[in-house]
């Protein structure tokens, strides 16, 4: 079996997938939520309910605040208690919704969440054109659930004069320690395979790509046969490397094609979802339920679990054991150190990682000038010179030797035999570069 990959960088960490082969385990809805306005890339939404307002499971309860934007929903019935501030794992204040139940809801909610029922059957599914499944896609506030949380509804509507080709699934889960896509194929085929239908429906192509890993076999074997009910879409084994997941590698990998510095994905006429997006997309079409939860793995070092959580649910309440020295909120590579666990679930949270293993770094060494992260990089970049262009702050320099290319995938830190911090200067450089950017255009406009 030929296996795929991209051609230039990456590297093969430590896989410590515990919790791969562990069902998923649908944790109870809270009797509180905490709804952050920021979960997702783009403009925060908007609340349009007040204190002491009665809502519904399901109800949407803050909009879009833009296009790039996605509205939120509440995942329990009960009373809006106060619209106030929370705290994100990393301690700053968001403006978020807070929602408290009663005995009755709790019961009605767990009911209507064990049993739910269609509300478009086969004929209605048939006809659904384009635009009606990007507005329900849109509605129910679905976001890439990879990490990125852009929001889907924007992916599908391209800018004039692109066209798609293909939608990629990606479902490599590269990441070490993550296991929650990979339990969603093995336990939802068909349903992902659906969603995935109405993803290629609203996109206007005929063929689709599920890219898995081949280190997930029998999430490879469960998807095979559920895509075979679908015309067009295939599924395509991948090599075992990171950042496979990367959008710009995975399309590299499944067409060959390499998206142009400074262009955006769908320049080589590929539109990339993440897999737990098919399975939203699926719920949201089939039975009208915007997103109001999702699944992610909990890791601990030890052991690993992976759960179906409502959003707005506490994370600390996710976790049995305290004897951790470090919080990840992702995997080990791209997951962003947390302060807290007292912090709600969003839509962008995919693991919780509290393996000791990650918690300390090596002593930091001289640079040894041994181009290892310049081999790692699947950017072709070179991280030693950006890296110490941004400890210098020579912004200018910096921009002319492509740091907004840089994906921030961690190869070039994993890789360095000095224990350079490589990445963290990169990742602060390429944030103020591309803050340069965007205020010279928007001084050119003026």
């Amino acid at each position: 079996m030929k296996l795929h990959t991209f051609k230039i960088g990456g590297v093969h960490p430590a896989e410590n997938k515990l919790a791969a082969g562990e069902p998923i385990i649908n944790v109870p809805l809270p009797a509180e939520v905490v709804l952050p306005m920021a979960q997702h890339i783009g403009a925060p939404a908007k609340p349009i309910v007040n204190k002491g307002d009665k809502v519904k499971r399901g109800d949407c309860v803050a909009e879009a605040g833009g296009f790039v934007s996605a509205p939120i929903h509440t995942p329990i019935s009960g009373t809006v208690v106060k619209i106030d501030v929370c705290h994100n794992p990393q301690g700053l204040p968001v403006q978020a919704i807070y929602i408290k139940s009663d005995e009755a809801d709790r019961e009605a909610d767990r009911i209507a969440r064990e049993n739910p029922r269609p509300v478009r059957d086969r004929s209605e599914l048939a006809i659904l054109s384009s635009k009606a499944i990007i507005d329900i896609i849109k509605n129910a506030g679905i976001v890439g659930l990879g990490g990125a949380t852009f929001p889907t509804h924007v992916k599908l509507s391209p800018p004039p004069g692109s066209k798609a080709e293909l939608v990629i699934i990606n479902a490599v889960e590269c990441e070490p320690c993550l296991s929650c896509d990979d339990m969603l194929m093995r336990e939802r085929p068909r349903e992902i395979a659906k969603g995935v239908e109405f993803l290629m429906r609203a996109a206007g192509v005929n063929h689709g790509v599920i890219a898995i890993e081949n280190n997930k076999p029998e999430a490879i074997k469960a998807m095979t046969e559920a895509a075979s009910t679908v015309p067009g879409l295939e599924v395509m084994p991948m090599k075992v490397k990171y950042p496979q997941g990367g959008e710009k590698q995975l399309i590299e990998a499944v067409t060959g094609k390499e998206v142009p510095s400074g262009a955006l994905p769908i320049a080589t006429g590929a539109i990339v979802q993440n897999v737990a997006t098919a399975y939203a997309v699926y719920r949201a079409v089939v039975y009208g339920e915007p997103l109001m939860e999702r699944v992610l793995t909990v890791h601990d070092g030890k052991t690993g679990k992976n759960l179906r959580v409502a959003l707005g649910t506490n994370l600390a309440s996710l976790v049995d054991s305290t004897d951790y020295e470090k919080i990840i909120l992702g995997g080990p590579m791209m997951g962003r150190t947390a302060s807290t666990l007292d912090t709600p679930m969003i839509k962008g949270n995919s693991g919780i990682l509290l393996d000791n293993r990650y918690a300390h770094r090596r002593e930091v060494e001289p640079c040894i000038r041994c181009g290892f992260c310049a081999q790692a990089c699947p950017m072709g970049l070179e991280p030693f010179l950006l890296s110490t262009l941004s400890r210098l702050k020579d912004w200018e320099e910096a921009e002319a030797q492509k740091i907004a290319n840089c994906i921030e995938c961690g190869s070039c830190s994993y890789a360095c035999p000095a224990s350079r911090p490589v990445v963290d200067y990169i990742r602060l450089g390429k944030s103020t570069v591309m803050g340069i950017m965007r205020a010279r255009a928007a001084a050119a406009k003026k």
